[in-house]
């Protein structure tokens, strides 16, 4: 461990001290999907840490992505007047972050890469990021047996903790869900020469035959965010150890 990070570290766990609050875990769902898949995965990771969780749906909420104007340095807060301003103080808020999102053209989806680009401001001479537990729920449609398609999946992930990374963080874990293809609900799925179902599960495969997935039916996902809770509550547990020592 560098000692920058280090440092960084340090900062978190004091600043955690300085609040005097519960251990909080905000995760923070890109899905516009009402109760998606996306949803119920990143409630089933908050509820297995067992602390203190806020759970954020991107699709309620007005958020840009960054300008790169870098009016944020001096202040650590951007200079768009909208929902993200918001969004960013919970982030800075919370102890632990889980990003949920989905993988439309086999990367993170707009809303996921909006929130991710708009905490750039608490970068900034503090790193007010650092230190804390991460992870990331990503749903994808492209089957990872298939080796002609995109990881859909992996780039997904890759892009939230390649922030993670940058920021600092500990990034701690995955989870990834076999999610659906548009083309199985839109109603032309078996006859449209642009659908995927095709392209993604062979030119046999039809609506019918491939269904509707649901993340309760992945046991492999399913104990994989539980998983990812425990080891979130594990880290939190660790930093506060780290505030007990200091405090001794």
């Amino acid at each position: 461990m560098t000692l920058i990070l280090q440092r960084r570290i340090i900062i978190s766990v004091l600043a955690i001290q300085e609040r005097k609050i519960k251990v909080k875990v905000l995760g923070v769902s890109g899905s516009p999907i009402k109760n998606s898949n996306t949803d119920r995965a990143l409630k089933a990771v908050l509820d297995a840490t067992g602390c203190e969780t806020e759970c954020v749906k991107l699709m309620d909420y007005t958020i840009e992505p960054c300008r790169a104007c870098l009016g944020c340095v001096k202040t650590n807060t951007c200079v768009i007047k909208d929902d993200g301003i918001a969004l960013t103080e919970k982030a800075k808020a919370a102890d632990a972050l889980v990003i949920a999102g989905f993988t439309p053209y086999s990367t993170i989806d707009s809303r996921t890469k909006a929130f991710i680009e708009r905490l750039y401001p608490l970068r900034h001479t503090h790193g007010f990021m650092a230190g804390k537990p991460g992870g990331v729920v990503i749903t994808f449609a492209a089957p990872e047996e298939n080796d002609m398609l995109p990881p859909a999946g992996q780039m997904g992930i890759n892009a939230v903790q390649f922030y993670m990374m940058e920021e600092g963080m500990n990034f701690v874990g995955a989870v990834k869900i076999q999610g659906n293809v548009p083309c199985v609900k839109c109603v032309y799925g078996d006859e449209c020469k642009m659908s995927g179902i095709p392209m993604l599960y062979g030119p046999d495969a039809t609506v019918d035959s491939v269904g509707i997935k649901s993340f309760e039916e992945q046991p492999v996902a399913v104990e994989a965010a539980r998983e990812l809770g425990h080891k979130i509550a594990e880290a939190l547990g660790t930093a506060n150890k780290a505030i007990d020592s200091h405090e001794k």
